[in-house]
């Protein structure tokens, strides 16, 4: 389709974040562009899929407004529902607690996402990148030419290199950035528990980072590892890692020994949490974009879609001339700011912690199994930072 000239909101990247910052846009009633340069939404797949139940997310960021399609989603969209999450140390002593989830088709939640915005009055183009920006006039080229076009406010959810960051000064500077890289393999002909998320710790397996095993459904998998390059063995790629953990783990390797590679997918995580500033008075940036990560577990959707919804809504209302888009910062904040920067505190902690795994059995088994579940999510209970504390002190 041909994009008209002007648009109240253009919004790139149509993950998560970027079509529910258009849902909410359009049904706010501004007119809205949803541009990806993706030739087909959610492919390639970009994470592995873990959605946590509406209600574990109420419970952990109560002062978060839940978009609609957080909550409610077609069950085509789900590969497996989810009742366990384990843990896995160095030293194999498993702890479990109870969670409530899926782990989605990202493909067809992505694609699900973006019909939803497109029905509220958004525009969809696909294959289509944003070349320059200036001021309010966005340069596309792709597949249905090259067009310049303006708006009264950008969206940026172009992910953790967002095109609209860098072209607005939000992005973090490079020297400050923190990054896990993610490689994964969907795998079929697993032997594994069907209803449960595992993740293994170790630095011999995956430094400075976990390994995870999140179950898609009939003998399949999503097996993958996030490690921060900076604390990997020299001359050792992710892809070494990651087929060291599938080949020689003492209690993964078992399950996975006769699997069959069907994708790889792989990625970048931002986890230093969110830079100071997320908007000026004609952009905004959302989810990867602005680290929307919960940096203890990588885990991006819910404050990614969250954000989302922050940022279509104060759109709309800057559209109309009824607030200004920096609004937005200081509104997202308030739903969730806190939880993100105590996970990032937690990862520091853990960063130490990490480099040893006498330290890292040491830590895991003084945290319980309910304190485990809160740091997964963004939060940091006072007597877990005292004994991480002590423990970095002695390590010293």
């Amino acid at each position: 389709m041909i994009p008209k000239a002007s648009y109240d909101v253009i919004v790139v990247g149509a993950g998560p974040a970027g079509s529910t910052a258009a849902f909410y846009a359009a049904r706010n009633g501004a007119s809205v562009l949803l541009l990806d340069k993706k030739r087909e939404i959610g492919n390639p797949i970009q994470c592995a899929g873990f959605l946590p139940d509406a209600s574990e997310v109420k419970a952990l960021l109560p002062d978060a407004k839940l978009p609609d399609f957080l909550e409610k989603y077609p069950d085509s969209c789900v590969l497996q529902q989810i009742k366990t999450q384990r843990i896995i140390p160095p030293n194999c002593s498993v702890k479990e607690f109870s969670v409530r989830g899926a782990v989605l088709d990202r493909r067809r939640y992505d694609q699900f996402l973006a019909e939803q915005a497109v029905k509220a009055g958004a525009e969809l183009v696909v294959k289509t990148r944003v070349t320059k920006i200036e001021g309010t006039k966005v340069d596309i080229s792709g597949f249905f030419g090259k067009h310049t076009l303006n708006a009264k406010a950008i969206i940026g959810a172009d992910g953790p290199n967002s095109f609209v960051a860098k072209s607005k000064g939000l992005s973090w500077k490079p020297e400050a950035k923190e990054t896990s890289v993610a490689i994964e393999y969907q795998l079929r002909n697993v032997d594994i528990d069907p209803d449960a998320l595992e993740m293994y710790f170790g630095k011999y397996f995956v430094p400075g980072g976990y390994a995870w095993i999140f179950p898609e459904g009939e003998g399949r998998a999503n097996v993958g590892i996030g490690i921060r390059s900076g604390m990997a063995e020299k001359g050792v790629s992710a892809k070494e890692y990651l087929n060291r953990f599938i080949r020689d783990h003492p209690l993964a390797g078992p399950k996975l020994k006769n699997s069959i590679i069907m994708n790889v997918i792989a990625g970048i995580i931002p986890v230093n949490g969110a830079p100071k500033k997320t908007a000026t008075e004609d952009s905004l940036i959302v989810g990867d974009a602005a680290g929307h990560v919960i940096a203890t577990n990588g885990g991006g959707i819910p404050p990614a879609m969250i954000a989302g919804k922050v940022a279509g809504e104060t759109a709309a209302e800057c559209a109309a001339g009824k607030c200004k888009l920096e609004d937005y910062d200081h509104r997202w904040r308030e739903q969730f700011g806190s939880a993100l920067e105590t996970s990032v505190q937690a990862r520091q902690l853990m960063d130490g912690i990490m480099a040893s795994d006498t330290l890292m059995n040491a830590a895991f088994k003084f945290i319980s199994p309910e304190q485990i579940k809160v740091m997964q999510c963004g939060k940091l209970p006072g007597a877990v930072k005292l004994g991480l504390q002590a423990l970095n002190r002695g390590k010293k």
